[in-house]
């Protein structure tokens, strides 16, 4: 049984939160755009776009993904984008600028995601040729170093973007808060990816299968 069936989240109600959640973020662009602040605009606009691609895969492609991996997907989109929204209540802070956790917490959930993917193509390359094998202990390991290491690539991103957007005399759309929370970062970026390293085989096989039968399909044509 699925965590959200165990809480009572049926599928039927998963679909009405999705719709909420991209609401409220179309919600939080427009206050980004009427307060002409850039960061807002960008990480909402970024958002909404990667929780419409299921969606898009789906109507284009025939690419189907659970209801509970979508909530997941726009959950994670939608607590970034509201983190970088000042709020009254918080004196005008952003929940990343306001609340210690905030940002560890949306790092283990988009680093989760960013596993999501990782673990699903390489299942179906697994499963689609006989040249790649990944035994069990073996993706797990793998999972682990493959998150880490993009954790280091998003954290240097993040700093040139903070730099290039400081010499334009812009306003901030990421920012870094010092070399000690970039090492938690990179811990919660590891917490995201164990976990998926741990739960992937119950929430992704149906993915993964997915792309071994467009592999497939792919091989045939040619």
């Amino acid at each position: 049984m699925s965590v959200a069936r165990r809480i009572g989240l049926t599928q039927r109600r998963q679909g009405q939160l999705v719709r909420f959640l991209q609401a409220v973020m179309v919600a939080i662009l427009l206050v980004g755009v009427w307060q002409a602040n850039a960061g807002v605009v960008v990480n909402a606009a970024v958002g909404l776009v990667v929780t419409f691609l299921p969606a898009y895969l789906e109507r284009n492609y025939r690419f189907t993904m659970g209801v509970g991996i979508v909530l997941w997907i726009t959950t994670a989109m939608f607590l970034h984008a509201f983190g970088t929204l000042p709020l009254p209540f918080l004196d005008f802070l952003s929940p990343y600028k306001a609340t210690w956790w905030w940002d560890h917490m949306t790092h283990a959930l988009s680093s989760s995601l960013v596993a999501g993917v990782a673990y699903a193509v390489v299942r179906a390359l697994d499963q689609h040729t006989e040249f790649i094998h990944m035994p069990p202990r073996f993706l797990f390991v793998f999972m682990l170093m493959f998150v880490l290491a993009f954790g280091v690539i998003w954290e240097l991103i993040e700093f040139y973007i903070g730099v290039v957007t400081g010499l334009l005399g812009a306003g901030s759309v990421l920012t870094q808060y010092g070399l000690d929370d970039t090492v938690l970062d990179l811990f919660y970026n590891t917490l995201g990816g164990l976990l998926v390293a741990i739960f992937g085989t119950a929430y992704l096989s149906g993915i993964a299968d997915q792309l071994t039968e467009r592999l497939a399909t792919r091989s045939a044509e040619r």
